[in-house]
């Protein structure tokens, strides 16, 4: 039996790192690592929690990097030595978590501190940071808002005249996630700072079971946030494909009058124009309404992990985000489908305008190529007549030379009638030469048929 055929990796594999002599793949450490690379927080309650979400150029990420490590030399700490896609560090007091993502980096911080305020949000986690530094910090700010976890196992739960005036009396989005065992409120509003809020009761639920949930919540929020991103591109530019529509109908139904004397150039110039306005439209926008459906589906899988129950008279979240979300998700999805629908009626009306060019210069072809084969014929009738006289005055010349020849003979002494003699030379120099001449006629048709043959064969192989 022939055994199977090893292939030759690429890589280099390592059988020093394993009690077995193992040959380890190179990236299997990274591999295990990438799944634990963002872990699940452990919090307590109470606690008060600030979030934002930096969305970074590619000049800004080194110096943000730079400015996060700035967080260690103030708490006099000694900070990381390269990038990384998740950092936690405890500073006492505050926690800080910092994220990387594809489009934004997140920063957490967290105020364990028990000795809380009356007031849900009367203090915040963003009071520790040092001075000046959040407002040095590279970046522009997608999202911030802040989270007030209250401890709801040992005390009642407070009226809900109590929650609204931590919310400046705007109108709240309540739900009981985790099968009731917590309570969430909030607005999805910018309150008075500039920031929004979120105010948990925990009720029955682990640090670990907390931290998790308070995570789906900060990704419901910035993620929601990050798909409404297409939205304002969608609305420009649906203005301007209602234009774009009007436009390209025009031009389809001037081609489709045949009445109508097209300059076909300057219409073929206007489709370009339309299908270069389109695509640039198209590479803009590509990205953005790729990314807001990625970020609603992460959406509503965080909305569904939160497993919710309704309070009674007020939107859950999953029912707020559902009425409000998937609209605009749906615009930018439309506008995208638009763009594609407009690019591939651009491209079948310019297909009509090169096919009408095309039948077009067929015309123009065909006329030349008649006008050509009149000339050929007059030209053949004027060569025949240049071969006739072409026979005549050849045959004078043999007549005179032949001329020649019988006065010689002649003058040598042979007696006969010249006359006579050069009368009847004529018709046969005639007759020699127009023989002649069509022998070498037919010689170079058999000479160009042939060759014409041989063409044909040559393509018939290709």
């Amino acid at each position: 039996m022939t055994p199977p055929k090893i292939h030759t990796l690429d890589y280099i594999v390592n059988k020093e790192s394993n009690a077995y002599g193992l040959s380890i793949h190179p990236m299997r450490e990274e591999l295990y690592a990438e799944l634990h690379s963002r872990p699940f927080q452990v919090l307590s309650s109470p606690a008060r929690i600030s979030y934002l979400a930096v969305m970074l150029g590619a000049d800004d990420k080194q110096e943000e990097f730079e400015h996060f490590c700035r967080l260690y030399q103030h708490f006099q700490q000694q900070p990381p030595s390269q990038e990384g896609v998740c950092y936690e560090v405890d500073f006492g007091s505050l926690r800080v978590r910092r994220e990387k993502h594809l489009e934004f980096t997140s920063y957490m911080f967290i105020n364990t501190d028990t000795n809380q305020a009356v007031s849900p949000f009367a203090s915040h986690a963003l009071a520790i940071l040092p001075d000046a530094w959040l407002a040095a910090l590279p970046g522009t700010i997608i999202a911030a808002f802040h989270i007030a976890i209250e401890d709801a196992r040992t005390q009642p739960e407070p009226d809900l005249v109590s929650v609204k005036s931590g919310f400046e009396s705007m109108r709240l989005v309540g739900s009981r996630p985790q099968n009731g065992d917590a309570q969430v409120w909030t607005t999805f509003q910018l309150h008075s700072d500039g920031c929004g809020r979120f105010l948990i009761y925990n009720k029955n639920m682990s640090d670990s079971q907390l931290g998790r949930m308070v995570q789906r919540v900060v990704e419901i929020e910035t993620y929601r946030l990050m798909a409404l991103l297409g939205l304002p591109i969608a609305r420009k530019y649906n203005a301007q494909l209602a234009k774009m529509d009007e436009q390209l109908a025009t031009t389809t139904a001037r081609l489709a009058d045949s009445n109508e004397k097209l300059d076909e150039q300057a219409l073929l110039a206007e489709l370009i124009d339309m299908a270069a306005w389109v695509e640039a439209a198209r590479a803009q926008t590509t990205f953005r309404f790729s990314a807001t459906n990625a970020y609603h589906d992460l959406v509503l899988k965080r909305l569904a992990e939160l497993k919710e129950d309704e309070v009674s008279g007020h939107l859950t979240i999953t029912e707020f985000m559902t009425r409000r979300l998937t609209p605009a998700v749906r615009t930018c999805k439309a506008t995208g489908d638009h763009l594609e629908n407009l690019s591939r009626r651009i491209d079948r009306v310019s297909d009509m305008m090169r096919t009408r060019v095309e039948m077009s210069i067929q015309s123009q072809n065909q006329h030349l190529l008649a006008s050509m084969d009149r000339r050929s014929k007059i030209q053949l009738a004027m060569q025949h007549t240049v071969e006739g006289l072409s026979v005549a005055a050849i045959s004078y010349y043999s007549v005179g030379l032949l001329k020649f020849i019988i006065e010689a003979v002649y003058d040598k002494g042979v007696q006969f009638d010249k006359s006579l003699a050069l009368g009847l030379s004529v018709p046969l120099v005639v007759g020699g030469v127009w023989f002649t001449t069509r022998k070498i006629h037919k010689r170079f048709l058999l000479l160009a048929k042939a060759r014409e043959e041989k063409e044909k064969r040559s393509e018939k192989q290709k």
